[in-house]
């Protein structure tokens, strides 16, 4: 597929996703929306895709949205009634794409090149790992723009840096540097620009190296769904599904390759389907 608003590529296994407005600091449009699911659907219905990266082109990740667009910049409908039943289709772009992250089966990586603010650091909250070059910049900017939060940031965020930091940084619509992302918890490491993309892609082989795709991608899944979840019973009745999957497929193979001092050789792709009553793309109904 041919993009407009994003670059992609595939190199030993990492599919690596580049917004690709730089002239624009790779400020966010509803067509960089749609294209950044589609990209995702790509990855994670190729089984020789085991993780991604996303990064930008030039010297921002990404400044939020794009204000000069016509209309509600926001891509928002204004003829919807709010109580009624429409309200349904009037949905936030930036949510649209962070819940297609939320339902990868393959891991997440943001190498985060410069300045990220709005959507453009609520995007990032569902990605697995974030490091940051010394430019990054952060900020969830809403309240100095007199809106609210984006992207389930009110879900992802409270949960990455707690409930004290989040409402600080929402409240406060300020930018932040680095070093206060680093020390939150935001990022989880400060890399010099010239290394960040070589160190997003060790980060990205090493969750490929002598590992299960089947099992990755149902790990990510238990995790974080298990964040919303209301007692420890629901990830034992999870997990015991999705045990018994995997140990009577990879399961067999992780054993055996052990006794043998081998390296295993993982068969079950994540094409083959989900554990039984594991529904990669469970969702509850919009409201």
């Amino acid at each position: 597929m041919a993009y407009t608003t994003i670059d992609t590529s595939t190199e030993d296994g990492i599919f690596t996703i580049r917004l690709n407005r730089p002239e624009r600091m790779n400020a966010f449009t509803v067509e960089m929306g749609n294209e950044l699911v589609a990209a995702l659907d790509a990855a994670d219905n190729n089984d020789a895709v085991r993780s991604v990266i996303l990064t930008g082109n030039g010297r921002a990740f990404c400044a939020g949205m794009d204000l000069s667009a016509s209309g509600n910049v926001f891509g928002l409908d204004e003829t919807v009634d709010a109580t009624g039943p429409e309200m349904e289709r009037n949905r936030d772009e930036g949510g649209k794409v962070v819940l297609r992250m939320f339902r990868m089966k393959k891991p997440l990586i943001g190498a985060i090149n410069g300045a990220s603010v709005g959507v453009g650091s609520t995007m990032q909250l569902p990605l697995d790992v974030r490091i940051g070059s010394p430019f990054a910049k952060f900020g969830f900017v809403f309240s100095q723009r007199g809106i609210t939060l984006e992207s389930c940031a009110s879900w992802f965020l409270p949960r990455l840096v707690g409930v004290s930091k989040a409402l600080e940084w929402s409240f406060r619509g300020n930018v932040f540097g680095a070093e206060e992302a680093l020390e939150a918890g935001l990022i989880s490491e400060i890399v010099e620009a010239e290394h960040l993309m070589d160190r997003a892609r060790e980060i990205a082989s090493g969750f490929a190296d002598s590992t299960s795709p089947m099992s990755v991608a149902i790990n990510r899944q238990l995790i974080w769904r298990m964040m919303g979840a209301g007692h420890p019973m629901e990830a034992h009745a999870a997990e015991s599904r999705t045990m018994y999957h995997t140990s009577t497929r990879d399961g067999k193979e992780g054993v055996q390759s052990f006794l043998e001092k081998r390296d295993p050789e993982f068969r079950d792709t994540v094409s083959n389907g989900a554990p039984v009553g594991f529904d990669w793309d469970a969702e509850p109904p919009f409201k």
